[in-house]
């Protein structure tokens, strides 16, 4: 049944893109729940609450690339193996100083625009409002947390100095 109004075929682009979004966003996960077991100093407080935040509203986000994907009518991609193989976020491994793990975070948010960027871009070729809708919801939100972030970065630069 194309209870969609667009052709099954239509979809693989925007997909595939979705599928590559969910493999980032895993890893990116990953690196905030690292972050946020290994934050230490002065600023744990508020960047171990801040990052459990931002690991909790990825969660949200992996589920809902996943169930968009499964409404385009494709499958999501879920083992750990091919997150690692497809994402162009790397895992962040063993990072001791909290300067340097919101820094990670923000190159991980410039990946992710990216990536949102694109599925908006196929998505509107094949009018897949759906997909713009919700993708142009995730890309607001990580900006706004970007800017924020950015924010802490440059203010701590700024004490250090």
């Amino acid at each position: 049944m194309n209870y969609l109004g667009i052709e099954r075929e239509k979809f693989a682009d925007v997909s595939n893109q979705l599928n590559k979004l969910l493999a980032n966003y895993q890893v990116y996960y990953q690196n905030l729940r690292n972050f946020h077991w290994n934050v230490n100093g002065e600023n744990f407080f508020d960047l171990h609450e801040h990052f459990e935040n931002l690991y909790d509203d990825a969660r949200t986000k992996i589920d809902e690339i996943a169930e968009r994907i499964l409404t385009i009518r494709n499958r999501p991609d879920s083992k750990m193996a091919t997150y690692l193989r497809n994402a162009q976020i790397n895992e962040a491994g063993i990072v001791e100083e909290d300067g340097e793990m919101v820094q990670i975070i923000l190159d991980n948010h410039r990946v992710l625009i990216r990536n949102m960027r694109k599925v908006i871009e196929l998505a509107g070729e094949i009018k897949d409002e759906g997909t713009i809708d919700m993708i142009g919801g995730f890309l607001a939100d990580i900006e706004k947390s970007s800017w924020m972030l950015d924010a802490w970065r440059v203010r701590k630069l700024e004490v250090v100095s």
